[in-house]
């Protein structure tokens, strides 16, 4: 098991003073049932084994020094917008064009591959550039999590919620001044998506990176040395989940850079088009077919994955078949959440759009009823509904997305605004702590992710008691536990790791209430509970 963090070569050694060690631990996942009448499958972690690694310190001086990581970010309290011309501007209690616009540069430290010239992480550089499945080019895309496995279902999970969200509240991403860096956050994956689809053999490669090895390094990304072994899906082997779900993030893909660029629309909708003839020809469940996803996004189902990628490329096409299948991988029951692992919400509401029938409405009303307070998913005192330990932010954004695209198409009005801006303001201060789990959002905001990249400079990694070295804007850590509990420490990571999927309902819904505001139709914010 790779062990040296640091690259040892002719060309380049790093000498030494003070070595220390770092305990790291290899998270495996067990399957939690969250429902007696629908079982789903969550990851949850345990410390699996214990790995003393070495970690070099450069200088010997002692510990480098700690960072104070001042935002020097205006404040977030009571903004009143400049509207575009003709457009009223509602008061915001949090700047949430800014933390939507934090959350883009997260994404962009997320990135692996050969980095554009116009990279604003001034701490990341290329990183993973020999990625491949049998010699076929897999560079790019986005670094999962505090990790550098590159796991496709969590990946186009996000595209998809971030894309819906361009699709639907382009406005405020023009009136941030976000709209160009948008379309580059979505090519980022969506490239990557064209390249581990290849039509001509029916194979989807769908994993790059040994979950076990990479959780053994504790390092930046550019000082990768393990093996990144690539896993695939393809007839005998198949994943219409984590392939439906790649569908409806090229589908939506196609739909938002239509105006902007309609070559490169006409690829994503082509891809998507015949990945889902394959993943709808191939049934199948993707962690069945490769076993080292098990352990890390074990994947318990397709429809609600079918539904989205259909009814998104209904949307695309305006063809008839894609609605009836969309229609048919439908489940009418009340959903559990919206995650990776659940897009059951995400096919409602997506019918409902398309058809205005009223069932679809009736499954979304109570979905947030059940989220909203009196409904049957507990909330922490302060008030952020606490669905599951892992990820606890990342269920209360996922509703409070779902909720803001709902008010968009017709569907909950000011009940659901305020319900959307009770989650979001909590996460962005209206807790006990008054803190920020936006990273960089205010002055108080946690400041030692459970973070690879952020902890790490070259030649050394700040300790667990240390505040990170490089900032990570714009990630939104794990979450407070079920009595608003957290700690910033960075060996929790349950509670501050950070990942691509929590980020992706948080920013959409930014953007819906950023969309609202602007044009005079958010409600005034909720009281804090805390």
């Amino acid at each position: 098991m790779y062990t040296n963090i640091f690259r040892n070569n002719e060309t380049q050694r790093y000498a030494f003073y003070t070595l220390m060690l770092l305990q790291l631990a290899i998270l495996v996942a067990e399957i939690e049932s969250t429902s007696t009448d629908k079982p789903e499958v969550l990851p949850t972690n345990k410390d699996y084994d214990n790995i003393s690694v070495p970690t070099v310190l450069t200088n010997s001086s002692t510990v480098p020094p700690v960072s104070t990581n001042n935002s020097t970010l205006p404040s977030s309290h009571f903004v009143k917008l400049t509207p575009p011309p003709g457009v009223g501007g509602s008061e915001m209690k949090y700047d949430y064009g800014n933390a939507m616009g934090l959350s883009i540069l997260f994404y962009d430290a997320q990135r692996s591959g050969k980095l554009p010239s116009s990279n604003p992480i001034p701490w990341r550089s290329d990183s993973a550039m020999g990625d491949n499945g049998n010699g076929h080019d897999l560079t790019g895309g986005w670094y999962d999590a505090g990790d550098h496995v590159k796991f496709n279902l969590p990946m186009a999970t996000s595209a998809h919620v971030l894309g819906w969200g361009l699709e639907k509240f382009k406005d405020a991403y023009e009136h941030a001044g976000k709209l160009n860096d948008m379309y580059d956050c979505l090519r980022t994956p969506l490239d990557y998506f064209l390249k581990c689809w290849v039509p001509s053999q029916q194979t989807y490669w769908v994993q790059v990176g040994d979950g076990g090895l990479d959780h053994a390094f504790w390092g930046r990304a550019e000082d990768m040395h393990m093996s990144r072994p690539a896993y695939k899906i393809y007839p005998g082997a198949p994943g219409s989940d984590v392939a439906g779900s790649t569908v409806a993030a090229l589908a939506i893909g196609a739909v938002v850079f239509k105006e902007k660029d309609a070559g490169y629309s006409a690829k994503l909708l082509e891809a998507a088009k015949s990945l889902y003839a394959f993943a709808k020809s191939n049934p199948g469940i993707y962690s069945n077919s490769v076993p080292q996803a098990k352990a890390f996004y074990n994947s318990s189902g397709y429809t609600d994955e079918m539904c989205e990628a259909a009814a998104e490329l209904y949307k695309a096409t305006k063809d008839q078949q894609y609605l009836i299948d969309a229609k048919f991988f439908y489940d009418p029951t009340l959903a559990w959440g919206y995650f990776w692992n659940d897009k059951q919400p995400g096919c409602q509401l997506l019918l409902w759009e398309l058809t205005q029938e009223s069932k679809y409405k009736t499954n979304i009303e109570e979905f947030i009823a059940s989220y909203a307070p009196g409904g049957s998913v507990p909330m922490t005192p302060c008030g952020l509904t606490y669905r599951s330990k892992w990820g606890s932010n990342r269920y209360a954004s996922n509703a409070a997305f779902i909720a803001v695209i709902a008010v968009a198409d017709g569907i909950g009005g000011d009940k659901f605004l305020n319900y959307a801006m009770s989650q979001i303001n909590y996460i962005l201060g209206d807790n006990n702590l008054h803190l920020s789990y936006e990273i960089g959002f205010g002055n108080n905001y946690p400041k030692r992710p459970h973070h690879r990249g952020a902890a790490c400079k070259p030649g050394w990694c700040a300790a667990s008691w240390q505040d990170s070295p490089n900032i990570l804007y714009g990630g939104v850590v794990g979450g407070p536990g079920p009595n608003d509990d957290y700690q910033d420490n960075r060996e929790d990571y349950v509670k501050n790791e950070v990942a691509c999927d929590y980020n992706a309902g948080f920013q959409t819904a930014c953007a819906g209430l950023y969309h609202f505001a602007i044009n005079n139709q958010l409600p005034p914010s909720p009281p804090a509970k805390c």
